[in-house]
């Protein structure tokens, strides 16, 4: 099969991270994988892969170039004649929308958030097939947009299995964050994800506080990146962790290409989303590490975190609750990289995908 898919950017971010890998595994079956984009760092690393990338501007919201970009896009899809159309995003898919009217091709949506209710969200719910990361989101569309269920197939984000193996990781940099952190011996409880007020890392770090009376050795790992327009937001948990008497005990990691590494080193992984994650790819890629996860109770983690057995779910906003909660989790013993690869896997999700679009084909 030629599959087009389309996002925004290559950037980072969860759904370029899908668009990567699901473009990897289809040239590794043989079908011809293309991605449409206004390009991002990430182009590279598709091409290396042996798909093709093509830059248009499905990017940008401004109506009064709407037009000439739904013709550019027209005539690249009229020229491609491939097999499906897969819009990963509203932008690309209302172009994909009005681009298609006259062509037919076989349209699949990704719905991959809890985007607003509105007639522009609206556009994810109108593919022949529309594909959700969790039952969360199903529950989501069919609630606020009485999307036909018959047409939704849920479909979890797959995780690299590869890439997040007990067996595969790098010892090297094991050691040496060890080291530059001073974790030997600690009680290690890490979260992941771009520093933003939804993560709700002033939940995370009160937690901290209420954890450190009774587990002294006790050290929070806070990676990921730092926007500029979060910069403010930034300096607000840095003066809430001295705040707290916190300065020994809070890192501040920034980001990193090592996450599986982290995972591995660490005791416990915290999710303290205050909006509900569409999927909750961290939590997932922590467990298939052996990792326990306390995430709070809502969204997708929900499909993924089965509660007692490789973490618990506490309360939004609620630190004492998401402390009594680490200190439950790290007592448990499972085997999360079986566990992930029989429900979340991204062979799984390759395979799940490649349904839809042959029952479309």
């Amino acid at each position: 099969m030629k599959i087009v898919q389309l996002l925004p950017e290559l950037n980072e971010g969860g759904v370029e991270r899908g668009v990567i890998e699901l473009s990897r595994e289809l040239v590794k079956l043989g079908h011809t994988s293309i991605v449409i984009s206004n390009g991002g760092k990430l182009v590279d690393t598709l091409l290396s892969d042996g798909a093709t990338h093509i830059k248009l501007d499905v990017c940008s919201k401004n109506p009064l170039t709407a037009y000439s970009r739904v013709r550019k896009l027209q005539k690249t899809l009229k020229e491609l004649n491939p097999d499906i159309i897969h819009a990963r995003s509203r932008v690309p898919a209302w172009l994909v929308y009005l681009a298609n009217k006259s062509l037919h091709l076989p349209f699949v949506t990704t719905v991959h958030g809890f985007n607003s209710v509105s007639f522009y969200s609206e556009i994810m719910t109108k593919g022949d097939r529309v594909i959700c990361v969790s039952s969360a989101i199903k529950e989501y569309i069919i609630k606020h947009y009485h999307t036909d269920e018959d047409k939704i197939t849920i479909i979890p984000r797959g995780i690299d299995l590869d890439r997040f193996n007990p067996n595969n990781l790098d010892n090297k940099f094991i050691n040496d964050f060890i080291s530059t952190h001073n974790l030997q011996d600690a009680f290690v409880i890490t979260t992941v994800g771009r520093i933003t007020q939804l993560k709700d890392l002033q939940t995370f770090i009160e937690s901290i506080s209420y954890l450190k009376s009774t587990h002294p050795n006790i050290k929070a790992l806070i990676v990921g990146g730092i926007r500029e327009d979060k910069q403010e937001y930034y300096q607000s948990l840095v003066e809430l962790v001295s705040k707290l008497g916190l300065d020994d005990e809070v890192v501040f990691v920034g980001s990193s290409d090592k996450v599986a590494e982290i995972y591995h080193i660490s005791d416990v992984v915290v999710s303290s989303s205050k909006k509900p994650e569409s999927f909750g790819r961290s939590v997932a890629e922590a467990l298939a590490l052996n990792t326990p996860v306390v995430a709070t109770n809502h969204g997708g983690v929900l499909d993924i975190i089965v509660d007692g057995t490789n973490g618990y779910f506490y309360e939004v906003s609620n630190p004492n609750a998401l402390a009594l909660a680490i200190q439950k989790a790290k007592n448990l013993k499972f085997d999360g990289y079986n566990y992930i690869t029989q429900n979340f896997s991204l062979s799984q999700m390759v395979d799940k995908t490649l349904g839809v679009y042959s029952d479309l084909v």
